[in-house]
């Protein structure tokens, strides 16, 4: 989406804006169910205002905005006559069928009122771990941006299944963040900020900065949110952080209401620093955005030489191979306590590999020819975990 003009620059708190975010030009803001809806179901239009309004304000500034936003299987609850959220995939898919068409529908006519243009962009988690998709959700996203249209985005939960699913917004924001290439990362939640523990209880405090995990630790992140109607808690929240500021881009959290002084930079909520060093496109989405389509298992020596010495992984040292998989695949290496540490694009199918373990490569190639004597993995495909 253009030259990235490199990290944001550092954030400074001079008792009122926070810097890197009145510079970021392009913002990925994401809003969960329950700060759009009401717990029986149905759109808050109070709500959709407030957020609109603040959004809308951006983009007549001229800065890009995406939206990803929650909602859909909430939004359709009421009109199906359904009590809560279902439970089973088929009913949270007739959901978010209903419900998907209200919420677009709503968007619309709120950016409407600030002469805006919305355009409705679906995604399953293929869509972002597989290179063609992945590129066409590019495509899609910029020629938006290019229109000055806004784009909404959603998991595509009317087909979604259990296996090609994200299992929250918040992760899904995080990757449409990098996809983007963001400035900027706003997360809209139902709570003020990340507190050290339950907020309503006695002692717990705000955390206004993360510069790194150790100003996470003895931070005890609760579950799903209030209002029982999504399916993400501080847990995702915080996740999604970690995998957008990796990425080296920071992250505010707090609540919907607080939308617009967030995004004016004023200091509310928790602000999250971004990476310093950005790592390689191709291994963050190794790292975050695929899902391993199976499992080798190393031998002690080939985790101290994969994880400690960053080498390639050779078929000397695996002990065993699960899943269905083929050459290409992203798949997880595990040490002998099933623990995955890295994950990389393997260069043999499943069926190959039995025959080859415990062999060495220069074994391989005298015995089944040159073809053979490569690396299972190439550190160049591998990332740690």
């Amino acid at each position: 989406m253009g030259t990235r003009r490199g990290p944001p620059a550092p954030t400074t708190q001079n008792g009122r804006v926070r810097e890197a975010v009145t510079q970021a030009r392009r913002i990925v803001v994401k809003i969960g169910s329950s700060s759009l809806t009401t717990a029986t179901g149905g759109l808050d239009d109070a709500r959709v205002d407030t957020l609109v309004d603040a959004l809308g304000a951006l983009a007549a500034a001229g800065r890009e905005v995406v939206l990803v936003s929650s909602g859909a299987i909430a939004a359709g609850l009421a009109p199906l006559g359904l009590p809560r959220r279902p439970r089973d995939l088929a009913t949270q898919q007739a959901a978010a069928s209903v419900g998907q068409g209200l919420l677009i529908g709503r968007y619309a006519a709120g950016f409407a009122r600030h002469r805006l243009t919305v355009g409705q962009v679906l995604l399953t988690v293929d869509d972002v771990t597989r290179r063609a998709h992945y590129r066409n959700a590019y495509r899609t996203l910029r020629k938006l941006l290019d229109l000055r249209a806004v784009p909404i985005v959603n998991e595509n939960d009317t087909v979604a299944t259990e296996e090609i699913r994200f299992g929250d917004n918040d992760r899904l924001a995080a990757l449409v963040a990098a996809l983007v290439d963001a400035d900027l990362l706003v997360l809209l939640s139902d709570v003020d900020a990340l507190w050290t523990g339950d907020p309503t209880r006695p002692g717990s405090t705000r955390i206004t900065e993360v510069r790194g995990e150790a100003d996470l630790a003895g931070v005890d992140i609760g579950g799903a949110g209030r209002a029982g109607v999504g399916t993400g808690g501080m847990v995702t929240k915080v996740e999604a952080a970690r995998i957008a500021t990796g990425f080296g881009i920071p992250v505010v959290l707090t609540a919907a209401p607080l939308a617009g002084d967030a995004l004016a930079g004023e200091p509310v909520g928790t602000f999250f620093h971004p990476a310093r060093r950005r790592p390689a496109a191709r291994l963050f989405w190794l790292a975050h955005a695929t899902a391993p389509r199976g499992r080798l298992h190393l031998d002690p020596g080939a985790v101290q030489a994969v994880v400690g010495r960053r080498k390639s992984l050779l078929p000397a040292g695996i002990t065993a191979v699960d899943g269905t998989f083929t050459a290409g695949d992203p798949v997880d290496l595990v040490d002998v306590d099933g623990a995955s540490v890295a994950r990389g694009l393997v260069n043999y199918d499943a069926v190959e590999l039995p025959g080859l373990l415990g062999r060495s490569t220069s074994e391989l190639a005298a015995a089944l020819g040159p073809a053979y004597e490569r690396e299972v993995v190439h550190r160049d495909d591998l990332v740690l975990l």
